[in-house]
């Protein structure tokens, strides 16, 4: 399943880039999990990214 679009900043670094929007699926939140932990997204009204476990 693709959740994420992977955006080209410069296409040179090696560093993958997303969009929040696209992780959120347009909404304000996504779960994100690594390894056995899950950590949530949260898009705030000011257009900020909160990380939290």
């Amino acid at each position: 399943m693709n959740v994420a679009r992977e955006l080209s900043v410069r296409p040179d670094e090696n560093v993958p880039v997303y969009e929040a929007t696209d992780l959120t699926k347009g909404g304000d939140l996504a779960r994100i999990k690594l390894e056995d932990q899950l950590y949530t997204l949260r898009i705030t009204r000011a257009g900020k990214l909160i990380l939290t476990k």
